[in-house]
């Protein structure tokens, strides 16, 4: 497991730090302490992997190889200049803005290099894969996403089933340019975020070819119950749940005893899935006779509960997770997890009901505090 990146910023006008630093590394050589090396979503997997759950195999473009491209593309020092001031309802400067840094971004290319270290990783992913020019899921990870307390996931680009080094290199420089969209500048303006503290890193994972996808809480999205885990799925890639472009089967769960408790089945008229002939990433229509089908089978629906519990219990909270169930893999194997960041709302809820003077926080607390106000304890 990697050592801890001790900085908490990367200097992309100077390049500070950037000799000894490593550009790409694989998942399992990092952990969540690894932020500020390789972004929220990889050192998640990479703690995830090393905590034993199942977790597609893959690397990532470090934030220092993310820092060593932008100083190259000469974006690093422009980019003050470019940003000075910017209002965050200014729509018209910041998509001017947006734009001119996208395409310097998008235009440059890798060093030679970094691009045969990229591809000589892809090659070894592919051979540990057992799949030629394995498909792969390029995502943004940015050092201010997915972390306890922060709003900015989201905000950056994911790309499905990529597949050969140019298409990887191209959407690698697609994830970091998309750290500059006039929504995430505009974001990190209003809430006073300085552009140079946020780095970004790139990660490499092999795709699961989902049967079904989706999202899975391990606490009640809707009321922030601890005692249910809540998954949400469909048929195809995950990206219909998370979009929000289908309304998903909704399964909540009982964490101790794993009964299903609620089971609502929607009609899912989206799929995202692959087209075998371009080898594309591509949204179908969902054939009818499918879209009222249950998307999970009850025994899928428990084992991904039992995975939730296992992850909340390793981070030691609730917990926001995406996975896949591979249709070409057996029963019993087949369920992975993709990604799983802390969940904010009730978690952070939470901390300020505990943080208000008096307020009761445990079924004790009331009772302590209904005594010593003098109410009658029913």
């Amino acid at each position: 497991m990697a050592t801890a990146a001790k900085a908490t910023r990367i200097d992309t006008a100077s390049g500070a730090g950037q000799s000894s630093a490593p550009e790409l590394c694989w998942f399992e050589e990092v952990c969540k302490e690894d932020v500020a090396l390789v972004g929220g979503k990889c050192s998640s997997l990479g703690e995830l992997i090393n905590a034993g759950v199942r977790v597609p195999p893959g690397f990532a473009l470090t934030t220092h190889g993310y820092a060593r491209f932008m100083r190259e593309a000469g974006v690093g020092g422009a980019l003050p200049g470019m940003l000075e001031g910017l209002g965050h309802d200014d729509l018209d400067r910041l998509e001017s803005a947006s734009r001119e840094i996208r395409e310097m971004i998008e235009a440059h290319p890798f060093a030679w290099d970094l691009e045969d270290s990229i591809a000589e990783y892809y090659r070894k992913l592919s051979v540990r894969c057992m799949v030629p020019a394995v498909p792969v899921a390029v995502r943004s990870s940015a050092t201010a996403e997915d972390l306890p307390g922060a709003s900015f996931a989201g905000q950056q680009d994911t790309y499905l089933w990529i597949r050969g080094v140019d298409d990887l290199l191209h959407h690698a420089r697609r994830c970091i340019s998309s750290l500059f969209t006039a929504r995430a500048i505009a974001y990190r303006i209003r809430m006073g975020f300085p552009h140079e503290d946020v780095a970004l890193s790139v990660g490499f994972q092999k795709m699961a070819n989902s049967y079904t996808a989706g999202v899975m809480f391990t606490l009640h999205p809707a009321n922030g119950d601890r005692s249910v885990i809540a998954i949400d799925s469909n048929f195809g890639f995950g990206e219909s749940v998370v979009s929000g472009e289908v309304t998903p089967d909704h399964f909540v769960v009982n964490k101790v005893a794993l009964d299903i408790l609620e089971r609502t089945i929607c009609s899912k008229e989206i799929t995202y899935t692959v087209d075998a002939r371009t080898q594309k990433s591509v949204k179908i229509e969902t054939p009818f006779e499918r879209q009222s089908v249950q998307s999970l089978i009850d025994d899928e629906i428990i084992e991904l509960a039992r995975m939730g519990k296992a992850i909340e219990k390793h981070y030691g909270r609730p917990m926001d997770i995406e996975w896949a169930v591979d249709k070409d893999l057996p029963a019993g194997g087949n369920i992975f997890i993709l990604q799983a960041r802390p969940e904010t709302v009730w978690s952070e809820k939470r901390k300020a009901e505990e943080a208000a003077p008096g307020k009761a926080t445990t079924a004790m607390d009331y009772i302590l505090s209904s005594l010593l106000t003098g109410k009658k304890v029913s």
